[in-house]
């Protein structure tokens, strides 16, 4: 099973995190999904929506310090 979890990456952000998320999460450029969302932006007007939309809903990377912590703290069974 993928345990791939689709984040906004603020290390390599330009204004949100959603591109390079979204680049990461699919093993893409960030370049070419930049491009994308410009295309939708010209070819409708969509991009933007789905840009917001994708900002809210997709949570921020966990840090470093974050993500290993959780992983070296033993669980508990209750």
């Amino acid at each position: 099973m993928n345990n791939k979890k689709l984040y906004r990456n603020t290390n390599q952000q330009m204004f949100a995190g959603v591109c390079s998320g979204l680049a990461d999460y699919f093993g893409l450029d960030v370049t070419v999904v930049r491009l994308i969302f410009v295309l939708l932006f010209f070819l409708g007007g969509n991009g933007i929506l789905v840009y917001l939309l994708l900002w809210i809903l997709t949570p921020v990377q966990p840090s470093f310090i974050e993500s290993t912590a959780q992983d070296i703290t033993p669980k508990q069974d209750e």
